[in-house]
């Protein structure tokens, strides 16, 4: 099962301390500027306070960020006591259900946001992965169209179709939605997990022709830092058409790159090689 990672800004006040010496004088207090005309409409207006209702649902997000999935779904219950219809916080229940592997229950709730907001793109994106858990690929791939309708750069549902047509052994099709989501997010397959509030499939079944498969979509897009990576983790895997790299016009970007040769090879060794960022 996947995890969601979630973030969350901390606003930090910083202080300047101005050294004064003891025998100065305090000054007078000055009167503030005068602002100039038509400004005071320009200044941003101040933050207002979390309301009770605000502070209870960080409290729910918190839960989730620390994965006390069951304490966050009892505080967003609360919340829903007096907003049965909200979609938001439908579908972070959904989620967090999603994460203790109770997919029924999942499902219900993406339902329920779903019905609360017939535009809501990513519980469309979730229930479609309920379903590629479930290894009901065709429903997952029409879960997953339905929420490109709904959103169409949601590179996380394009992601998400690739891996399922994967599954289906629809590789044209997976190889085009993987296209699309890397020209959207350069770094989809590096993220660690969902963003927030939208799930991203990342099992398969035969991961070693799927790393070549994702070696063949980097090198489609010229990056061949990240294609020579997936060929490594390929040719570890153990998968045996490797050299189909050296003919295939897919690698034609980054075929003649050190860091792709270096990854043909039968060597184990990846001295020599930069360090990439850690994999999901």
């Amino acid at each position: 099962m996947r995890r969601i990672a979630m973030s969350f800004s901390v606003l930090v006040l910083l202080v300047a301390v101005v050294h004064i010496p003891a025998n100065a004088q305090s000054p007078s207090p000055a009167a503030p500027p005068a602002l100039e005309p038509g400004r005071a409409a320009q200044m941003p207006p101040e933050t207002p306070p979390l309301t009770e209702r605000q502070k209870m649902e960080v409290k729910g997000d918190l839960y989730m960020a620390r994965k006390q999935y069951a304490e966050a779904i009892g505080v967003y219950q609360l919340i829903l006591q007096d907003e049965p219809k909200n979609a938001q916080l439908l579908n972070k229940i959904g989620i967090a259900y999603h994460q203790m592997t109770k997919l029924d229950q999942a499902k219900k709730y993406y339902e329920r946001a779903i019905k609360a907001d017939r535009t809501f793109a990513s519980a469309m994106n979730n229930l479609g992965s309920v379903e590629y858990n479930r290894k009901r690929y065709r429903a997952a791939v029409n879960h997953y169209r339905r929420a490109l309708e709904l959103a169409p750069n949601m590179a996380t549902a394009h992601s998400n179709l690739g891996y399922a047509y994967f599954m289906q052994k629809k590789y044209e099709e997976s190889m085009a939605s993987f296209q699309r989501a890397l020209a959207l997010d350069p770094e989809i397959f590096e993220h660690r997990g969902g963003t927030g509030s939208v799930l991203q499939d990342r099992s398969v079944a035969d991961r070693a022709f799927f790393y070549f498969f994702l070696a063949k979509s980097y090198a489609l897009q010229g990056n061949a830092e990240r294609c020579a990576h997936y060929l490594r983790k390929a040719r570890d895997e153990g998968y045996k058409g490797l050299a189909t790299a050296s003919t295939d016009p897919a690698f034609a970007k980054v075929i003649d790159d050190p860091l792709v040769q270096e990854a043909l090879t039968t060597s184990t060794s990846v001295a020599t090689v930069p360090a990439l960022k850690p994999e999901p």
